[in-house]
């Protein structure tokens, strides 16, 4: 069968289906061909597209003998603006003191696993965390993977080389009753942020994403919160206010009866405290201030939670242990994972598995006794 080819002008390419009936796609730029393979012609018509564009801001494929210290430098300014000034800075953190000292004058396409590989094995034999080896690998592997889709090269190596596998902590949280004693422990003791304890152990929210809710993003008709920002520490002291931690921390949560009986009483609360500040009270609309309507400072919640553990003879754990104790508690009352990774805003269940799924076994003896039941014949008395 003839090859279908579609012409283009001078500068954009080419796209042609092959005999296997995948399509590819063909740039040449300054005497340098690059080609990509597609599953549709669309598909690689987008990648010429996106190839050409990058050649607009600035991303140099003169030849095969780029070198990855250009690569890493040229892909760090064509990403500047896609992603977030922090995500931004590892990049370039990771790429200065680890990638370019290990790989500098390399040709791009000469990279080997190996090469990758071995450089994992170094850090963590000097002692570098198993999870900064993870980070160093992440970026090179989306930096290769960009390197790829444009061309450049053939196959990602990093995509061979394995990276440590992060030891998992022993997971600490709070069974239902110790939750039971927690809450009442800290009712007892007219705790101010009773209602903050609370709305994390039934949501899962992040520390952060609890002390930036307003009292608008609360639907009470709806019985339903909105979470859309959270409160980060800012440089050189302060707070702000920032997206959350993922696409998929931005959502939207049901709220119990109880739940919502209890912010109003909260929001009560609120009001006589406005009153007593008076001119002083900065009226943020915040849910959970301090006592002046300003945001609450992390580290004094921390101080009067351990307070309240201690007092009710639990066990230490952290603020951020409360979201395990949700996940723990709604994966334990048969809750499916799906709704358990949309509550607590994670980007795909597998990660939900990922971190909680050693919690689900204890399941697998109710699901055993479940399909013994199902497969068991009725005996039929006559």
């Amino acid at each position: 069968m003839a090859k279908k080819k579609l012409k283009r002008a001078n500068n954009e390419g080419s796209v042609f289906q092959r005999p296997n009936k995948s399509w590819r796609g063909q740039v040449t730029i300054e005497g340098q061909r690059l080609s990509f393979t597609g599953k549709t012609q669309n598909e690689c018509k987008e990648w010429i597209r996106k190839t050409l564009n990058q050649i607009d801001v600035g991303m140099n494929f003169q030849s095969t003998k780029i070198e990855i210290n250009e690569f890493m430098a040229e892909w760090l300014a064509s990403v500047e603006s896609n992603v977030r000034p922090t995500t931004l800075a590892q990049y370039q953190q990771i790429t200065r003191d680890y990638i370019i000292p290990a790989f500098d004058k390399i040709k791009i396409r000469d990279l080997r696993p190996d090469q990758i590989q071995k450089l994992y094995n170094l850090k963590l034999q000097n002692g570098l965390g198993e999870r900064s080896v993870k980070t160093i690998h992440a970026v090179l592997h989306t930096a290769l993977n960009h390197a790829l889709k444009l061309g450049i090269i053939e196959r990602n190596p990093a995509s061979v080389a394995k990276p440590p596998r992060p030891n998992q902590k022993e997971m600490k949280f709070y069974d239902e009753t110790q939750v039971q004693k927690f809450l009442i422990t800290a009712k007892e003791l007219n705790e101010r942020y009773l209602t903050l304890y609370n709305l994390a152990i039934t949501t899962g929210m992040r520390q952060g994403e609890l002390l930036a809710l307003k009292w608008d993003d609360i639907d009470w008709q709806r019985r339903t919160l909105k979470i859309q920002r959270q409160l980060k520490r800012k440089k050189g002291g302060g707070f702000r206010f920032s997206p959350p931690k993922s696409k998929a921390g931005k959502r939207t949560i049901n709220l119990g009866q109880n739940t919502i009986r209890i912010l109003r009483d909260h929001q009560n609360l609120l009001v006589a405290e406005k009153y007593e500040a008076g001119e002083k009270w900065d009226n943020q609309g915040l849910i959970f201030p301090n006592t002046l309507g300003k945001p609450s400072q992390p580290t004094k919640i921390l101080k009067r939670f351990n307070n309240i553990s201690e007092l009710a003879g639990l066990p230490k754990i952290r603020f951020h242990d409360l979201r395990h104790t949700a996940a723990a508690l709604m994966l334990n009352n048969n809750v499916p994972v799906i709704v358990v990774s949309q509550r607590l805003g994670h980007s795909r269940p597998s990660i939900t598995l990922d971190v909680y799924g050693h919690l689900i076994p204890s399941m697998q003896k109710k699901v055993a006794d479940l399909m013994d039941q199902i497969t068991t014949p009725i005996e039929i008395q006559i």
